[in-house]
């Protein structure tokens, strides 16, 4: 592939992007692992490196990359700093400006060797299991562009997983696409997707993962989980979030549970992400302890499931759910407890 703009044909130059997949992630850590990699990172250390709980009311999307970004930074809300923020990942969302020229940034882009994440509603893709059938609001990595063959390259790591050319006019019409609300997908329909795009950059790259730098980013996270803010931060934060959600599903907002799967699955990849680098570092550095915090952090993955599942299959009548959910959040907020204090011993020995 060739990096030079010829005949209309713009491509990314060097492999095509990797496809990086967990499999408690979305399509937003998938994306964002991607371009990491094709940075030269390592996406688990950069995306896996920072744990904490964050809720922010009223913020919470219909969309498969929903995360709670606080909008604090330079440039407004910056979901890299947001994933990564040990590390100097950023990201800014952007929108063609010219309705007569749709494409121009994402050319230009290209022609700097940089792929572009895009949001996409999976019903008018032909690759997506729900094309033709359920509309939902995803990310993907567009590589190429290729306005001679009339095609788009473009790169998801998301199951079934796919890397190739797709029509143009099939990935406009996903591009622009309002993804009405679809009563197939109560989580992820509902939010127009409207050319969306996010410029992804890692500024610097990160230095070898040690010991004694993890232990700084360890003691960092668990004094954001233990001290009080007044934002929905933390233990505290949890504790909140849990306490608004039983309330709603006992007065019959059926909107707290399609909110609790969208907001729920940020949380629990986050924790899959920085479960299994404790555990794998753990490993590789001979220490049990730094192991079994990693799976303590696991464990928070894992427990998210039953929460999100439960407010899934509660839809329709939430206050008969709202007992289920209280009980899910019970013991969602103790293996938060148990894996801060086993993240925090460990740390203190690194």
């Amino acid at each position: 592939m060739s990096g030079t703009v010829t005949a209309r044909t713009y491509m990314t130059t060097g492999p095509e992007p990797e496809l990086w997949y967990r499999d408690l992630i979305s399509c937003l850590q998938a994306t964002f692992g991607s371009l990491v990699a094709r940075a030269g990172a390592d996406p688990l250390s950069v995306l896996g490196a920072g744990w904490r709980f964050l809720h922010l009311p009223g913020e919470v999307t219909s969309e498969e990359f929903s995360y709670p970004c606080p909008a604090d930074g330079p440039d407004g809300p910056d979901l890299g700093a947001a994933l990564a923020p040990h590390h100097a990942l950023h990201s800014r969302w952007w929108q063609p400006a010219d309705e007569d020229d749709l494409w121009r940034e994402i050319r230009e882009t290209l022609a700097e060797d940089r792929p572009v994440v895009a949001a996409v509603d999976n019903f008018h893709l032909p690759f997506r299991p729900a094309y033709g059938d359920v509309h939902a609001a995803h990310l993907v990595v567009v590589y190429g562009l290729d306005e001679v063959r009339g095609v788009v390259h473009v790169s998801d790591a998301m199951p079934p997983a796919f890397r190739g050319p797709v029509p143009i006019e099939a990935f406009q019409r996903s591009w622009g696409s309002a993804n009405p609300t679809d009563v197939q997908d109560a989580f992820f329909s509902d939010a127009r997707i409207g050319r969306r795009c996010l410029d992804v950059r890692l500024d610097s790259p990160p230095p070898p993962l040690t010991p004694e730098l993890l232990g700084g980013f360890l003691r960092c996270d668990v004094e954001k989980f233990t001290t009080a803010t007044a934002a929905r931060t933390g233990l505290a934060g949890f504790d909140a979030f849990a306490a608004e959600l039983v309330d709603r599903c006992r007065a019959g907002d059926a909107s707290a549970l399609s909110e609790l799967y969208a907001f729920g699955w940020g949380m629990q990849a986050q924790a899959s992400l920085h479960g299994e680098l404790l555990r794998c570092c753990g490993r590789d550095w001979c220490d049990p302890e730094l192991a079994g915090a990693g799976r303590a952090v696991e464990t928070v993955a894992h427990t998210w499931t039953g929460l999100r599942i439960t407010g899934a299959h509660g839809l329709d009548d939430p206050r008969a759910a709202s007992a289920d959910i209280a009980r899910h959040a019970h013991l969602l907020r103790g293996t938060y407890a148990r894996a801060v204090d086993a993240v925090g011993a460990a740390a203190a020995r690194l």
